[in-house]
């Protein structure tokens, strides 16, 4: 098979070659030879290898360390391999790995493979994976760990050192540094940092020192909120309580860091006029990619025939006075401008809790000023402009040239108020229908303004001179 390396993994490729020897020749020193590298390192230099390689390279390592770089591993080739490892292997590898971390990997598994392994499994492990496999992905549940560290808020702070120091000893934990105190019914009552804890005097309890004001969330609250709640917290470890307030696991920072990362990329391409990627862009096929962009493509296009059908009915203007057409673009890109603005603002304020529906009239409040100050101060440069076009000579539209930069400055003024307006008020109108506010892209806007442009553009040259040149 062809080998992954390219371009932008130039140190990767530079250690292929030798890791590939050693592991024909000496698999069993791949481990140590590899022991000082990060997994994700040793993820990237697996990408580089070819395919049947990868599964060399983890049967030769100590499965907590193939474990690691599978959780680093991309996730189509995870995918691949897992799915060619007989079911037992597959499973020795899957079991060291997070609970999170694993759940995530099954769930990319087709549903026979995944079952396959899952019976592998030890029933502990079994029982806590599938458990994790009932919640949505896109949820607190489906992103959070179990292994967390937890003790009761009776005991002293020697026990609770102990206790700490058994688990910590007894196999990996995501959230060392965050210590919860429960009840003897696992209710969460309180949170202390590690460091709390080793600076907290000998002989008293725990609960002394404990925050009893933690913040919590439910299995079910969507990862957009989840990463909220723990920006505006500053949290390190968000814990998931069920309705009885029983602590069920923890949602660390590190998955709260890839929950921004994929919802910023999924509004960023909804807000660029097209479907969102499930895949990374290089990853993506063509008809893949016709697909997701074309849709949108198609709306926009039929949408820009409103434009043509309105500049059809005032053909006889612009035949009788072609000197409108020249404002045309001005006035259509300023109103479209004016809107993508605005959307942008109130999509971004939307994503990081500023705005909320109820919030609209106040958005209203601030806009319609914003746009008024805004339109003025372009219409105001648009007839300076064509009042030094006149004066210089460059375009003489004649005695009619004060009317002409009016027309311009006025359709200026109003198409930008009221793009500043439509592009602020659409994500509410999205979001109250129940659709993605990010789907109100900056193309969409600037077409549903285009329309009004040239409407109100035509409307006012009427206005102003309609008994003279019209």
């Amino acid at each position: 098979m062809t080998p992954r390396a390219n371009e932008d993994r130039p140190l990767a490729a530079l250690i292929v070659p030798d890791l590939l020897e050693l592991l024909d020749e000496h698999p069993e020193s791949v481990g140590p030879q590899t022991e000082e590298m990060h997994p994700a390192d040793l993820a990237d230099v697996a990408e580089a290898m070819p395919e049947a390689a990868v599964r060399a390279l983890l049967a030769a390592l100590p499965r907590e360390r193939a474990a690691e770089v599978l959780e680093y591993l991309d996730e189509d080739l995870r995918t691949m391999v897992l799915e060619e490892l007989p079911a037992d292997e597959a499973a020795e590898i899957v079991a060291e790995m997070d609970p999170d971390e694993r759940a995530d990997a099954l769930e990319e598994l087709d549903e026979e493979t995944a079952d396959e392994i899952l019976q592998e499994l030890e029933p502990e492990e079994k029982a806590e994976t599938e458990r994790l496999l009932q919640y949505d992905p896109y949820t607190a549940g489906g992103l959070m760990t179990t292994e967390f560290v937890s003790v009761e808020e009776t005991l002293t702070v020697e026990e609770s050192l102990r206790a700490v120091r058994a688990m910590a000893r007894g196999g990996r934990r995501e959230a060392m540094y965050t210590i919860y105190t429960t009840d003897a019914s696992g209710r969460l009552r309180g949170v202390l940092s590690l460091r709390e804890l080793l600076a907290a005097p000998e002989g008293s309890r725990i609960s002394e020192h404990a925050w009893t004001e933690v913040v919590s969330v439910t299995p079910d609250t969507p990862q957009e909120e989840v990463s909220q709640v723990t920006s505006n917290y500053d949290l390190v470890a968000l814990p998931v309580v069920d309705g009885q307030r029983r602590l069920l696991g923890v949602v660390t920072v590190d998955d709260v860091i890839d929950v921004i990362q994929e919802e910023q990329t999924e509004d960023a391409q909804k807000f660029g006029g097209m479907e969102a990627l499930e895949e990374p862009y290089m990853q993506v096929g063509l008809w893949q990619n016709v697909r997701k962009r074309g849709g949108w493509l198609a709306i926009l296009a039929l949408s820009e025939f409103f434009t043509a059908s309105v500049m059809a009915r005032y053909e006889h203007s612009l035949s009788d006075a072609v000197f409108l057409s020249q404002f045309i673009p001005l006035v259509m890109s300023s109103g479209g401008n004016a809107g993508s603005q605005a959307t942008s603002l109130i999509i971004r304020a939307m994503a990081l809790g500023e705005v909320h529906l109820r919030d609209w009239w106040r958005i209203v409040l601030r806009e319609l000023p914003a746009g008024l100050v805004l339109g003025t101060l372009l219409g105001l440069i648009a007839i300076t402009r064509i009042a030094l076009w006149h004066a210089t000579g460059l375009y003489d539209y004649g005695p009619f040239s004060w009317l002409i930069a009016f027309t311009v400055g006025l359709t200026l003024l109003a198409v930008v108020t009221i793009g500043s307006l439509s592009g602020s008020m659409l994500p509410f109108l999205l979001k109250r229908l129940g659709f993605d506010p990010a789907s109100a892209s900056a193309p969409f806007v600037a077409t549903i303004v285009d329309v009004s442009a040239i409407s109100l553009y035509f409307s006012v040259a009427y206005l102003f001179l309609g008994g003279k040149l019209l």
